[in-house]
């Protein structure tokens, strides 16, 4: 596959998916901006090579967003043909072996498994022709970004976070961002429910410092293998090494005992020490559109930083959906289904996790359905299986049902029969979930859509609607397409949607969502992505008479029952906006494309990273 991101770079050229920025840019907000722009624009625009940052090494940002870039990063035409390697894969390895030719059959299976284990090497890797150890570490030469306005500081984004087990010596690729807190030190943000957390803990009770080594670049199945939602103790290089159809080559670290590729472009060598004080790391824009606020974090000590020579610092910005990761998320949903098949739900058909979900708030999956119970029979099963725990909203569906096409799933959930086709339950959340009062756990919601069908007839919409008390709109735009009626709020009055619900008995209307009314001037996919992730379904949901109310607000950190801290939205300042407008034709990227942040900017509540407080109306625009 790829021995460098140079290796890369050249592929996306050749494949017309390159753009490369010849002028000066700032790594602090104006590569986010700039690359904020460009993954927003239909298809995911083009990968970004900014050549010139003020240090020695070259930013690439957007590298594997877009259906061609991220198959191209896993060495595929498509995804669809990972996929269907992996399907084969199971396929073969699961099925019954009676006769000794069946046995001998398997035998290129493994012998092609043993191509695609990680191999120690000895020696100096690529990743080590330059080296600063000691007294010579220093975190400024590298390029690190800042994104947004209020991130408590620079953050690498796509760090390869390797860690082991002390206990059993297995070996953990993790994706946790780490915050620049010196010349030689950053944080470790590894949440409750993750492996390097696991391990920390581990070090923890046996009294000693941790080894860490997080390299960059390389191969980027390297990259992606590292968010992939890996069964703990099963090595994420062996992934990589299936997706590169050839082994991982490691070398040793110069300072501590890990191994990292010998062919990434950049190595951090350290150690985390348990017994130290954990220290205030954050705020962060996030991944969910949402800033990440303040928490406390362990400390990364920096023994040894290494690169390659002509070495590309690779990062990834994150923030209000589209961006990059909706793409990894895509492979992960291909990449990932045989396995669910097989080890977990073998009627699962498909899975589809939309951007506006970021991941976690929303997941739509088909299944064979053969009786009654059994959609919520899935659910329970996804909601206690790896990552898939961190689901908030599912919606399961027949195997007839293109759960990718936006019309035939309307026409289900017109079908819906509430509350006979409602499963409410509670379980684990992920951690940056922020309308849970309970950080890590809250409700979930999954919909039963198999075997539904649009009722006869169009959704009827009784004239004069009474307006709910404090709010300020009622909006039936998607009431004939989706059965959702959306009720926009100016102020932190409670959600009192009951008596809209006893006047929609009979029109046909499934759904009631309240939303922050600024949100109502944006596009159905974005009003999605701002409600769900402002919605508990065990503190939100009210069942009234054949209709589902759900509040998607903006939270009160001051109400009991709520989280005691609520995040504000990210988008850029006004000033790196107008400063990027300004700039646009020198950086050579084509026509001029407007930021998102001025569409998203009604909805930033606070001139911070948090909103509301005691006696402030939070949501209140």
């Amino acid at each position: 596959m790829y021995r460098n991101l140079n290796e890369y770079i050249e592929r996306l050229e050749a494949m017309g998916e390159l753009l490369r920025v010849g002028a000066r840019v700032d790594p602090v907000y104006e590569i986010a901006e700039i690359t904020d722009r460009m993954s927003k624009t239909p298809g995911g625009g083009k990968a970004l090579l900014f050549e010139d940052t003020g240090t020695g090494f070259p930013v690439l940002t957007n590298m594997m967003g877009s259906d061609r870039r991220i198959a191209a990063a896993l060495g595929a035409g498509s995804l669809d043909e990972i996929g269907d390697r992996l399907d084969r894969l199971v396929a073969g390895a699961m099925s019954p072996k009676e006769g000794l030719w069946e046995k001998l059959s398997m035998l290129p299976l493994l012998a092609g498994a043993a191509r695609w284990m990680p191999r120690k090497t000895g020696g100096r890797g690529e990743c080590q022709q330059v080296v600063y150890r000691g007294t010579e570490v220093d975190l400024g030469i590298l390029p690190v970004l800042k994104c947004w306005p209020y991130d408590g500081g620079r953050f690498v984004t796509l760090p390869l976070v390797h860690t082991e087990d002390p206990d059993t010596g297995a070996r953990n690729v993790g994706m946790y961002r780490m915050q620049v807190t010196g010349p030689d030190t950053t944080g470790m943000h590894w949440h409750l429910h993750k492996t390097g957390e696991r391990h920390y803990r581990a070090y923890a009770r046996r009294g000693e410092r941790m080894p860490v080594s997080v390299a960059l670049g390389g191969d980027p199945a390297y990259t992606y293998s590292a968010t992939a939602p890996m069964p703990d103790n099963l090595d994420e290089y062996l992934l990589a090494g299936f997706l590169r159809g050839r082994a991982v080559r490691l070398v040793k670290c110069l300072t501590n005992d890990l191994y990292v590729p010998a062919d990434c472009d950049i190595v951090i060598e350290g150690y985390v020490d348990p017994a130290e004080e954990k220290f205030t790391e954050g705020p962060f824009g996030d991944h969910t559109g949402f800033y990440s606020l303040e928490d406390l974090y362990p400390r990364f000590h920096v023994t040894a930083v290494t690169h390659r020579r002509g070495a590309v610092y690779p990062a990834t910005v994150v923030g209000i959906p589209p961006q990059e990761d909706a793409y990894i998320a895509k492979a992960t949903e291909k990449i990932f289904l045989a396995p669910i098949r097989a080890a977990i739900q073998p009627e699962v058909k498909d899975l589809y996790m939309p951007p506006e979900g970021v991941a976690h708030n929303l997941a739509l999956v088909s299944i064979d359905r053969q009786y009654d119970g059994q959609a919520f029979k899935t659910a329970s099963a996804m909601w206690g299986a790896g990552q898939m725990m961190f689901n908030k909203v599912m919606l399961v569906a027949g195997a007839d049902t293109d759960i990718r096409d936006a019309g035939q799933v309307a026409a289900l959930l017109r079908g819906v029969a509430v509350p006979d086709d409602i499963l409410l339950s509670r379980g684990v959340l992920d951690v940056l979930d922020h309308a849970t009062a309970t950080p890590g756990s809250g409700g979930k919601l999954a919909l039963d859509l198999t075997g539904k069908t649009a009722p006869n007839g169009e959704v009827s919409l009784p004239e004069g609607l009474p307006l709910p008390p404090g709010a300020a709109v009622v909006d039936v735009s998607l009431a004939r397409e989706w059965a959702v009626v959306l009720v926009g709020y100016r102020d932190a009055s409670p959600a009192d949607l009951t008596g809209l619900a006893d006047a929609l008995l009979d029109s046909g209307v499934r759904f009631i969502v309240a939303v922050d009314r600024a949100v109502l001037t944006l596009s159905p996919g974005d009003i999605l992505w701002h409600a769900a992730g402002n919605y508990e379904p065990g503190r939100d949901t009210t069942l009234r008479g054949g209709i589902l109310i759900a509040d998607g607000r903006t939270k009160y950190p001051y109400r009991e029952g709520f989280p005691q801290r609520v995040p504000n939205v990210v988008t850029s300042s006004s000033e790196t906006v107008a400063l990027v407008d300004r700039r646009w034709e020198e950086y050579g990227t084509g026509g001029f494309i407007p930021s998102p942040s001025e569409r998203y900017a009604p909805l930033r509540s606070s001139p911070s990273a948090a909103v509301g407080g005691e006696g402030e109306s939070a949501g209140q625009i």
